[in-house]
């Protein structure tokens, strides 16, 4: 296997390639750096690339280990620290470069991971696009006047385009979901506390951490190498690795199917492309054997209870920034409508989250898996909210990303999957929701959709 070819095998197919000798690690390293040097500048999807250090990393790996992702390279959402290097988080606005390496690139290490550079993302990750004025426009792959999302919008744009295969993410409002929705990508939001955070109770808990990647049993890989399978919470344990899981095909299930979003700031957008996304699979479930009925959640006013949490941690981000001024405009707004929610009202509505979780949960009552849309329309044009400010930026992201913050809120795991292509060519998303701490049966059944829906062998034009 050469060229484009390995660039889009994914890191599950690039660890048995390293492992059976067929590819070293330099090899894989240095076809990657080639593309970002080629076609990098297309999508605008790194901070950092960091060349020298991933060749030497990839010179160790070729010498030996066990690791199950030894030489296999990833990159790194810059919201983590890496050491040596400074953890930008979107902005201009932090200098010190990091003393150690955050708890996720320690674990990425010891599987033998290359971290291979930094992605992009939006100013604090505040916004669903990723553009700033420190790091300029990232563009989707598949149409570079689109965005791939955010705010993990470089990692979603970096392994789209080919530039790797795999990279880190992290979601407080959808930032996983939201970006492999938009680049065709497979991106599941686990359940919170799953995997290392810092700090752990980020946005008040609405925050986690995860990766984006081209097939299931890539993104299962990587959370084997990561996630504390019994930490979640007060969740229970489970030793099955999801490895597993993505290769078992599921039981019959439950499957409940809902267009209806929660109802955030402003009325929400759904076009009839992700209602017909949202059909197709659907008739695709049942032709599988699932029982499917339609069903919605009973959100009550969950959308509206995230909205504190997620102002509110925006403003605590912008407080501890040690040079507040170099922010943009935007990010000081929502620091300031972040003000306006005291923390007393914010523990209060973070207390509603048990209420609002057991009321939506009820669902559960009647099926295994719930689906929904992942975003109320394909991609959007870059620039949308270019010169808006906060308050217009968090209404009118609030009727697109209509789906998503609901479950941060909650806490649960939920994924987006790959549902086909709009008229013009642009990936459209249906997103799976699980009952509290069961990764397992979201991965058994988006491997199974994938396995009758293929999505990885495609590529976009950038690419």
């Amino acid at each position: 296997m050469e060229g484009a070819d390995l660039a889009f095998a994914g890191i599950a197919r690039q660890a048995e390639l390293i492992r059976g000798g067929e590819v070293s690690s330099r090899e894989l390293v240095e076809l990657y750096l080639a593309r970002i040097q080629a076609i990098g500048p297309r999508v605008n999807a790194f901070t950092e690339v960091l060349a020298e250090r991933a060749l030497t990393e990839a010179e160790e790996a070729d010498r030996g280990g066990e690791g199950s992702l030894r030489g296999v390279p990833i990159a790194i959402k810059d919201v983590e620290d890496v050491r040596g290097v400074v953890t930008q988080f979107g902005t201009g606005a932090f200098d010190r470069p990091a003393a150690a390496d955050g708890e996720l690139v320690q674990r990425l290490r010891a599987a033998g991971a290359v971290i291979i550079g930094k992605t992009t993302l939006p100013e604090l990750a505040i916004c669903a696009f990723t553009e700033s004025q420190r790091w300029g426009i990232t563009r989707n792959p598949w149409d570079t006047q689109r965005s791939p999302g955010g705010s993990s919008g470089g990692s979603g744009a970096a392994v789209a385009a080919g530039l790797v295969g795999a990279a880190s993410a992290s979601d407080g409002g959808g930032s996983i979901r939201i970006p492999a929705a938009f680049c065709g990508l497979f991106g599941l939001k686990p359940q919170r506390g799953r995997l290392p955070l810092t700090p752990a109770d980020h946005w008040w808990g609405l925050s986690v951490h995860g990766c984006l990647t081209r097939t299931v049993l890539d993104t299962a890989l990587f959370l084997d190498a990561t996630a504390d399978h019994g930490a979640a919470a007060d969740g229970p344990r489970s030793e099955r690795a999801y490895v597993e899981a993505a290769r078992t095909r599921p039981p019959r299930l439950r499957i409940a199917i809902s267009d209806r979003p929660a109802r955030l700031i402003a009325p929400p957008i759904v076009t009839d492309e992700v209602r017909g996304a949202l059909a197709e699979t659907e008739a695709l479930l049942r032709g599988l054997g699932h029982r499917v009925e339609r069903r919605d959640p009973r959100h009550g006013l969950a959308g509206n209870n995230f909205v504190p949490r997620y102002l509110r941690g925006a403003h605590d981000d912008v407080a501890h920034v040690p040079h507040p001024e170099r922010l943009e405009p935007r990010t000081r707004g929502f620091a300031r409508l972040g003000g306006l929610y005291p923390p007393a009202l914010v523990r209060r509505m973070r207390r509603t989250a048990d209420a609002d979780a057991e009321r939506m949960n009820r669902v559960f009552d009647h099926c295994d898996v719930l689906i929904t849309p992942t975003v109320g329309e394909p991609p959007i044009e870059v620039g949308r909210w270019r010169g808006k400010g906060a308050l217009q930026t968090v209404l009118g992201m609030s009727r697109t990303y209509c789906f998503t913050p609901v479950w941060n809120h909650t806490g649960q795991p939920a994924a987006a999957v790959p549902a086909g292509f709009s008229d013009a060519g642009l990936p459209l998303s249906v997103s799976l929701v699980g009952r509290p701490h069961d990764e397992p049966t979201l991965l058994s059944l988006a491997a199974e959709i994938e396995a009758e829906r293929p999505w990885a062998d495609r590529r976009p034009p950038v690419s």
